[in-house]
């Protein structure tokens, strides 16, 4: 308090001026219509633009919680496509009689940590076995393929990403629906992959989209990307191409895990078909 005192005693002639020139200008501006318009659109003018930014700032702050409603409601809208059903269809006395149930459902998740400059490229996200993620589950995001699941903590999963030397999907081309696979390797960079395997009779063409077949982890018909080159290395009695990737993964922010109700069924009568062999 003292030195509060001390001070404004040492500076008293700056206050009592600093009190005179606001007196001044209230009065000033208080008794001039002119002055008193100009000061009050002034104002305005000001106390707009920290409106706008105060409300720039609000919506900034809520981008967050608008994305996670976002990417819940596409996987909501994941769920009700027709390619996550299946019909069971019976045939009695000529009579059809045909039921859709669902087969694939969607999880969604937010990507915490990821790679793309490696050979072999992984990606956590924030979900793990106790929303129903398990090991060999499909990944996919609202551009396309992006990898399986390798690892599952309670709260977390780790994804192999398609960025990888041992990523090998089940693809076709969407035109001709003439089936190969997709293979990746670090030389050709983050945004392009290698289709391999297409008959060397089929007539593919630039920007053709290549998709999921169906025979993998995914539903048929996820984007994969775009055919970029024909001239890719030779595969003998097959084609190989180059791919642009429809993912950007160094940009992934959501994915969605793929839970496919009939996996277990499948895989159980495979390998008994391989263990008769």
């Amino acid at each position: 308090m003292r030195n509060l005192l001390i001070f404004i005693s040492k500076y008293n002639a700056f206050f009592l001026f600093l009190i005179f020139e606001i007196s001044s200008l209230v009065i000033y501006i208080k008794y001039n219509s002119f002055q008193k318009a100009t000061f009050i659109n002034s104002s305005n003018q000001v106390t707009g633009n920290i409106y706008g930014r105060v409300n720039k700032l609000n919506q900034y702050l809520a981008l967050r919680e608008i994305n996670d409603s976002l990417v819940k409601e596409n996987a909501k809208l994941h769920n009700e496509l027709a390619s996550s059903f299946y019909a069971d269809t019976a045939a009695k006395h000529e009579v059809t009689d045909t039921v859709f149930h669902q087969r694939y459902t969607y999880i969604a998740a937010k990507v915490i940590n990821n790679s793309v400059n490696r050979a072999n490229n992984y990606i956590t996200i924030n979900r793990g076995s106790n929303e129903g993620i398990a090991k060999e589950m499909g990944v996919i995001c609202s551009s396309g393929l992006v990898g399986i699941v390798v690892n599952v903590s309670p709260h977390f999963a780790t994804i192999r990403s398609f960025l990888h030397k041992d990523s090998k999907v089940s693809a076709m081309l969407a035109d001709t629906r003439d089936i190969g696979s997709m293979v990746w390797d670090d030389e050709l960079g983050p945004h392009t992959g290698l289709l391999i395997d297409i008959p060397n009779h089929v007539k593919p063409h630039v920007g053709e989209d290549v998709v999921t077949s169906g025979f993998s982890l995914w539903p048929a018909g996820i984007k994969i990307g775009k055919i970029s080159n024909l001239k890719a290395k030779s595969g003998g009695f097959f084609l190989n191409m180059e791919v642009a990737l429809s993912v950007d993964f160094s940009r992934l922010e959501y994915v969605y895990v793929i839970k496919d109700k009939m996996a277990l069924e499948q895989a159980t009568l495979e390998a008994q078909q391989k263990k008769d062999e």
